[in-house]
């Protein structure tokens, strides 16, 4: 007994120590996980282009493709964004009227420092929000650089490491990691192809409500709310909320914003919630309950890509348990199905 449970604490320390080094350098491993996810989507399609093409251009015209893909969706938030900011430019005393009536009501409901925030408020401060976010956008140029620069080496040392887990299998050795990785890279081509779909239904939702309630910037509200909802939880609430906002500046009217927030609401819900379990099925079952600790978690690690890639990390991390025998036990636990009878 007390042997087991040094060896928990000595497991807690060690998975601590981990977790610091993975966050002290996320500097040089985020573009590492990340190539590797984007080797896991675009090998399909070079391995069809290798039919037609010799292996380097098929892996230059892999990158080129992957690169615009990543380039549209960060521009397409960046433009949204943008027009955001300089609609908050452009209306600025209206958001300092709707905090001073904020701060009026808090004062009249008991919150005696309503009107000393309400006197110091800058609107300013909300457009250097939208600045620093466009340009914290424009800094993951660096990181793109040196993602898809381990992207095209790895993608030429594909078939070099396929062959090398071939021979392994050929020893008795090498089946598990072989079956595992194949397993997770089409767990992983799947997830993206449902979350793109879910993504652009969702952003054609979101224009289509904001066109018809009549709020201003509704294919601006569309474009981030596409983009956003790649990233679970996190995206979807930043899409809810910010139209919500702007909602109660432009029409000055609580009931319009609160008509914005529950249809907003409503449409992620039945986006996320309800169509797009269905779409995956059983293949991508995953613990709610373990993708929102994902979420957060790797958002703690690594930020706004930490966000973004604990999902897949984490179908990475269950389908690797699940094709070993001692760890398919702890996958079943987590997949958060019910378990099969007999």
């Amino acid at each position: 007994m007390r042997g087991n449970a040094m060896r928990a604490l000595v497991g807690l320390a060690a998975l601590v120590v981990i977790c610091a080094a993975l966050r002290e350098a996320q500097t040089l491993i985020v573009p590492v996980v990340f190539a590797i996810f984007v080797m896991a989507l675009a090998w399909p399609l070079q391995r069809r282009l290798e039919r037609v093409l010799p292996k380097i251009a098929a892996v230059l015209a892999t990158l080129v493709v992957a690169l615009g893909v990543v380039g549209a969706v960060t521009s397409l938030v960046v433009w949204g964004l943008g027009h955001v900011g300089q609609w908050v430019f452009a209306n600025a005393a209206r958001f300092q009227t709707l905090y001073g009536q904020l701060g009026i009501w808090l004062e009249g409901h008991g919150f005696v420092l309503a009107s000393v925030m309400a006197d110091h408020f800058d609107v300013r401060w909300m457009l250097r929000l939208f600045q620093d976010i466009s340009g914290r956008l424009h800094s993951l140029a660096s990181f793109l650089v040196f993602t898809f620069l381990y992207f095209l080496l790895g993608m030429l040392e594909v078939d070099a490491l396929k062959s090398q887990l071939l021979k392994l299998r050929a020893r008795g050795r090498g089946a598990y990691l072989v079956a595992a990785g194949a397993a997770a890279a089409e767990k992983l081509q799947k997830y993206m192809v449902v979350r793109t779909f879910m993504s652009l239904a969702t952003g054609f939702a979101v224009w289509a409500f904001t066109l018809f309630s009549g709020l201003e910037l509704a294919l601006a509200w569309g474009a981030i709310a596409f983009a956003l909802n790649y990233i679970p939880f996190i995206g979807p609430f930043v899409a809810t909320l910010l139209p919500t906002v702007f909602a109660l500046a432009q029409f000055e009217s609580w009931e319009m914003a609160a008509f914005v927030f529950v249809s907003l609401n409503v449409i992620q819900f039945l986006s996320g919630s309800y169509i797009e379990p269905r779409i995956a099925g059983k293949t991508l079952a995953v613990s709610p309950f373990l993708v929102l600790f994902s979420v957060f978690f790797f958002a703690f690690l690594w930020g706004l890509p930490g966000a973004f890639i604990g999902v897949p990390v984490l179908i990475v991390t269950l389908t690797f348990c699940a094709g070993h025998p001692r760890s398919k036990p702890v996958a079943a636990l987590l997949s958060g199905k019910p378990a099969e009878a007999g």
